[in-house]
């Protein structure tokens, strides 16, 4: 296969399976008789987001601005914290474990007590969205800052570098990689984190609509609703895969 076949193939990939997923249930609904109730076909979801756009979009708005402020947190405190980890051995061992312990709690555990604490506002849902991407960007760029290699730290120190210029010129470019890394599993993270804080405590978002919709047995507004929180996310990670393009250097391909 040519490369220019190949890379055709990958492009067409995911796009291919996407379909023949759809096909298979819109043909599979009926074939097993199963309601709209039971089980929406893709057609029948689609129909419904058409129709219901504005009322999807009002809620979307709402999750889309606390993800993005629970991230903005997340990455304004977890680049920080991750250089302290680096930087400090005194630090890394203090707070390593505290991190890797409010990792290991559900967050859906938490997100009464936070609604206790900060309120039915927008505070909850933020600090949940925070809370949850946190951790994710803090190992991630402590992985990226500890992948360079000695020999080349060694090499600028011996050609008059200062500790800034090296990291500046050298650890956070070969750091950029793993940082992005973090970024794009922190900002999927954050829109669960949303979600969970608005099953808890909403009058709106798209979990909040999910749940208006279980609870008047609307099974294909609640699939609509399942499907806008995905694109949500896949459109938020997509717009960080083009940052990274331009912020980090092209690796070569296979």
């Amino acid at each position: 296969m040519s490369r220019r076949a190949r890379r055709i193939a990958e492009a067409l990939a995911a796009p291919a399976l996407a379909i023949f997923i759809l096909v298979v249930w819109q043909l599979a609904v009926p074939a097993l008789g199963l309601s709209e109730f039971v089980l929406p076909t893709p057609m029948q979801i689609g129909r419904r987001m058409a129709k219901d756009w504005v009322l999807l979009l009002s809620h979307a708005r709402v999750t889309l601005f606390e993800v993005l402020g629970g991230f903005a947190l997340a990455v304004l405190a977890g680049i920080p914290t991750a250089l302290l980890i680096f930087y400090s051995r005194l630090f890394e061992r203090a707070v390593y474990p505290l991190l890797i312990a409010e990792q290991a709690i559900p967050k859906v555990a938490l997100a009464p007590l936070v609604v206790l604490y900060l309120g039915y506002g927008w505070a909850p849902k933020i600090f949940l969205a925070f809370l949850i991407g946190y951790f994710p960007i803090v190992v991630a760029t402590v992985v990226g800052l500890q992948s360079l290699e000695p020999a080349m730290v060694d090499l600028l120190r011996a050609m008059g570098a200062s500790p800034w210029q090296t990291f500046i010129k050298l650890r956070l470019p070969t750091a950029l990689p793993n940082l992005f890394g973090g970024l794009k599993l922190a900002i999927g993270l954050a829109v669960i984190g949303a979600v969970i804080g608005e099953y808890v405590a909403a009058e709106k978002g798209l979990g909040y609509l999910q749940l208006q919709a279980n609870s008047q047995f609307d099974t294909t507004l609640n699939f609509a609703s399942v499907i806008t929180i995905s694109a949500l996310g896949v459109m938020l990670f997509m717009v960080l895969r083009v940052v990274e393009n331009i912020v980090v250097f092209r690796r070569p391909t296979k």
